[in-house]
């Protein structure tokens, strides 16, 4: 379930707090574990060498981490966080082992995008509901969650709250996007499913994706491609243009890019105009492919 957020200013910080620690954590596991790769190529025994490897190794918890590293132990930076940060990366050690397409684990640079994960703890294993966990919807307007407290949400969250069967929420991701939009996705759980399998129809159909248009079925329909880029393509290079001009005004100033004002209100507009793209062809391909399902089996 992805929900849209509005967090407060006080909330936008906790969130960018949380995020930055999130990298941190996840950069200082890739950090350690190529050390302790250097290290152990050492194969004399020296004293030196051994003592750093055992104090590398203990680091590698998020306890020992924050003990490390004071700034961690900052009361907006939720344990979760942390916890989650470590498991990511082990989690990308055990996708490159398994499928080594995606490589090792490397160093987050930093962005204009800021995540973290949290996971929702309950009181009472058996009763876990969506409304007694430490990440509850108040009411169809809010949602609680841990550091952060109060947030207005705006979704489909509704349809879930109806819901009279037991509904469990894991991990929940906080997210940022480029055009400064704020998102909460939780993953769901449930003994009943979320949606209704859908009736036979007795109906089935091929489709060819070609260029000419976005697809042609076995009955002769065709589906043209919108094109949603070649519609915007004119607007934004213009924006570009203007973005470029500032970027080298403010390196010709000595102004980093981050506290140039202006720099930062046209990035936000570039940013703003590719996710309208991006949402437009996604809401284009959902649709026609609910159709084709509903329609087809």
């Amino acid at each position: 379930l992805k929900v849209r957020i509005y967090p407060s200013d006080r909330q936008k910080k906790i969130i960018k707090i949380n995020s930055d620690a999130s990298r941190f954590i996840y950069n200082e596991m890739v950090a350690i574990n190529k050390e302790l790769w250097r290290l152990k190529q050492v194969k004399l025994p020296i004293d030196t060498i051994q003592n750093r490897i055992e104090q590398l190794e203990l680091r590698q918890s998020a306890k020992q981490m924050s003990n490390h590293f004071q700034f961690l132990e900052d009361k907006r930076i939720d344990s979760l966080t942390k916890a989650n940060a470590i498991q990511n990366y082990h989690k990308a050690w055990n996708a490159f082992r398994k499928v080594h397409t995606a490589g090792v684990p490397k160093f987050h640079r930093k962005s204009y995008v800021w995540r973290y994960q949290t996971n929702c703890q309950y009181l009472k294993q058996k009763a876990a509901y969506l409304t007694n966990g430490t990440i509850r919807f108040e009411d169809s307007k809010h949602v609680i969650v841990p550091k952060l407290g109060r947030l207005r949400v705006k979704g489909s969250h509704q349809r879930i709250l109806v819901r009279s069967a037991e509904t469990r929420i894991g991990t929940v991701t906080i997210v940022k996007d480029a055009s400064g939009r704020f998102f909460l996705s939780m993953q769901l759980a449930s003994d009943t499913p979320f949606v209704n399998w859908p009736q036979n129809t007795g109906k089935q159909i091929g489709i060819d994706l070609n260029t000419e248009n976005f697809l042609t079925t076995s009955d002769g329909n065709t589906v043209a491609n919108p094109r949603y880029y070649r519609i915007i393509k004119g607007r934004l290079a213009k924006v570009q243009r203007v973005l470029s001009r500032r970027a080298r005004r403010a390196k010709q100033e000595h102004r980093p890019l981050r506290t140039s004002k202006n720099y930062q209100k046209q990035r936000l507009l570039v940013a703003k105009l590719h996710a309208q793209v991006f949402e437009r062809r996604r809401d284009f391909l959902h649709n026609v492919s609910t159709t084709l399902i509903k329609n087809h089996d």
